[in-house]
């Protein structure tokens, strides 16, 4: 890939995105990144090739002004990973329409708006790629882990995955996802990691690195579309 290649990457404070920019950025790409408290985080420092954009991505005027950032400093949009996101775990009549409400908006109107306007931008290009963030028990259901609506929303990143590839196909932009198992991150910085090991048949949690990995290999790989690539340690294969 060029060293000139400008990525946008959401959900970049800590986690899976901090490593993702970070990585990026030694790559030699030009990255704009988002999260709600991004500035205050301290976790990434502004820099002529890292532009930061503070704000939630489900508001319209926030992923508005990440993909004009984008186009501004670097001229133009060539990979967006649409990596923010929640997971809230319940049992189905737990749910409260308030979790339903964060579930949507973040999940849901936070990959719609930010997508729609980078997908403008690489059709005027005729090129792109865009990766999201879902998770394997949206295609893997497991016994102990009842999230029904946070899987509702990743199922519907997956469906929307290969239906964006089909509609962008002829246009020269990429459209898949990854599918990430339990990643060592903050997010988990107070679960039980041995139970989240065991949820995986490699049983040992993933490393933010390991999302990155298949990130780049799918912007790498420009023949892959339409695919939702599973790094869960063997999860999404089955019962074992």
């Amino acid at each position: 890939m060029s060293e000139k290649q400008t990525a946008l990457v959401t959900g970049a404070s800590s986690g899976i995105g901090l490593e993702l920019t970070r990585t990026l950025l030694a790559r030699g790409y030009q990255v704009v990144a988002n999260s709600r408290t991004l500035t205050r985080a301290g976790t990434l420092t502004a820099s002529d090739r890292l532009a930061l954009v503070d704000g939630d991505i489900a508001e319209q005027e926030t992923a508005q002004k990440v993909v004009d950032t984008a186009v501004q400093r670097f001229g133009g949009v060539d990979l967006l990973v649409n990596n923010a996101g929640i997971f809230l775990a319940k049992p189905f009549t737990d749910y409260t329409i308030q979790d339903v409400d964060r579930l949507i908006r973040t999940n849901l109107v936070g990959f719609f708006f930010v997508t729609q306007y980078a997908a403008q931008q690489m059709r005027k290009q005729h090129e792109g790629h865009i990766v999201t963030i879902t998770t394997t028990l949206a295609n893997q259901p497991v016994a102990g882990v009842s999230a029904s609506m946070a899987l509702l929303t990743k199922g519907g990143l997956n469906a929307v995955t290969k239906a964006l590839a089909i509609e962008y196909a002829g246009e020269g932009i990429r459209v898949n996802a990854v599918a990430p198992g339990n990643i060592d991150t903050p997010l988990h910085k107070n679960d039980d990691y041995d139970f989240l090991s065991a949820m995986h048949p490699i049983a040992r949690m993933g490393q933010a690195s390991e999302i990155v990995d298949a990130i780049l290999y799918l912007h790498a790989a420009t023949f892959v579309t339409g695919e939702v690539l599973s790094v869960d340690g063997g999860a999404h294969a089955g019962k074992w």
